[in-house]
């Protein structure tokens, strides 16, 4: 634990440092959306036939990941229901590789989170890190799956398709991956990171060809969210047609990933980080920072990145800290470093796991981030504050970016000028939704 007792020593330093006035600002995205998901998931699986590939008696396996994806929990209701109406029986299985600290209890313990447990969705949660080795790809590649899909007469895989934060390729996050990494559990996601980010997309194609010719999947559920963390699109893809259009999919996903409008920041403050957010806590897609030299951005990332807190879900894993110069004492407090030790020696992104300086609160870790911004008139700092890379639709900006947005389209004002608040420890006292709007 860093000494704070001789803040004194940090307050030389960054004393001086005068925190911009912000105001509240609306981007404004596309907003389509999905008001009936359950709805939806039916809707597509007539259209595909699917409903027909659920035999009566049959032991369904529907996996799902360990990400925040809107309406998980309802779609996954859903499907339980569907499977029992068509009078067989079903199974949650956690598909998240070495998430939950790659054990059983701690995977079962994020779909919790998420409200997939076996009483609210009326069936079994399948929580084990037992795999199977099921054949080689043709390119040599041991594939393994959970043990439990072996007794699965069929298999369901429910995942969000959207870019990835550390690869770049036709499959990025989705189907395919969840079907390689997620039902592979810690041995199979070990496994295929250790053989290096390069070519990672290729590699996923070529193994899940393995995973879907030896076990029953039926069908995957493809989930697209709006840039204002909505469902956007669902659909029930046949087994048969997930390596087709998935592809198809990620380049819908990629139209709707959330962006902060504005380039060339000196600070971005992230409120909170987490694995359901992101597999690397906050995604980097937003943030134009990447700790992976196969993911860039043509867009100027931020001279300095502070986080601020965990989310409860994520249950202390603060996998992706290694992206952000500064963190508070209280996110620093929260970290279970066994978590994220583990993820990151499997996915071998180490940097992830590195810890930026630790600053005593929020106040000074803001200060120290305008100080070292390299900016010599910092009256004129340029920064964005926001909740999370998911919740990025109203973002608070400082005074020297009004007008850049004051006649933006794609921005609407929502408050006049106003002063970030802090109580007597130096945290912030106020969140930015509950700033006065402005008439």
């Amino acid at each position: 634990m860093p000494n704070f007792d001789h803040m004194h020593a940090i307050d030389s330093v960054i004393g001086g440092v005068t925190i911009p006035r912000f105001l509240r600002v609306r981007q404004h995205f596309s907003s389509r959306e999905v008001t009936d998901v359950g709805a939806e998931i039916r809707h597509s699986m007539e259209e595909r036939q699917l409903y027909g590939t659920i035999k009566p008696g049959s032991r369904v396996v529907i996996a799902v990941g360990s990400r925040q994806i809107a309406n998980l929990a309802v779609m996954v209701k859903e499907l339980v229901d569907i499977v029992k109406e068509r009078q067989a029986h079903p199974f949650i299985m956690p598909a998240m590789g070495s998430h939950g600290g790659a054990t059983a209890e701690g995977q079962a313990e994020i779909l919790d989170t998420f409200g997939i447990n076996e009483a609210a969705m009326g069936a079994p949660i399948l929580s084990a890190m037992e795999v199977s080795h099921i054949g080689d790809s043709e390119n040599g590649d041991p594939v393994w799956v959970a043990s439990h899909l072996l007794q699965a007469d069929a298999v369901i895989i429910v995942n969000r398709v959207k870019p990835h934060p550390a690869f770049s390729g036709p499959i990025e996050s989705g189907i395919t991956k969840m079907s390689v990494i997620g039902l592979g559990k810690q041995k199979g996601a070990e496994y295929c990171h250790q053989k290096g980010l390069d070519g990672f997309s290729s590699r996923l194609q070529v193994m899940s060809r393995v995973v879907f010719r030896k076990l029953p999947i039926i069908f995957g559920v493809a989930i697209l969210e709006n840039p204002y963390d909505r469902t956007a699109e669902i659909h029930c893809i046949p087994a048969d047609q997930v390596a087709a259009e998935e592809p198809k999919l990620l380049e819908r996903a990629r139209q709707y990933m959330p962006q902060i409008l504005l380039d060339g920041l000196d600070v971005l403050i992230v409120d909170e980080i987490g694995k359901n957010i992101s597999g690397t806590g906050a995604d980097p897609n937003v943030m134009c920072r990447f700790t992976s030299p196969y993911k860039t951005s043509d867009r100027t990332p931020p001279t300095r990145i502070v986080m601020r807190d965990l989310t409860p879900e994520t249950h202390g894993a603060a996998a992706g800290m290694g992206q952000a110069d500064f963190i508070t004492r209280r996110l620093y407090e929260q970290i279970d470093y066994g978590k994220i030790y583990v993820n990151s020696l499997t996915s071998t992104l180490l940097q992830n796991s590195f810890t930026p300086l630790i600053m005593p609160n929020d106040e000074a870790a803001i200060k120290a981030a305008i100080k070292t911004c390299c900016r010599t008139d910092l009256e004129n700092v340029r920064i964005v504050r926001i909740k999370n890379t998911l919740e990025i639709g109203t973002i608070l900006v400082s005074e020297a970016l009004l007008p850049e947005i004051e006649n933006n389209p794609a921005f609407e004002i929502l408050s006049q000028p106003f002063a970030l608040r802090f109580d007597e420890n130096g945290e912030l006292i106020e969140a930015p939704e509950k700033e006065v709007i402005h008439a």
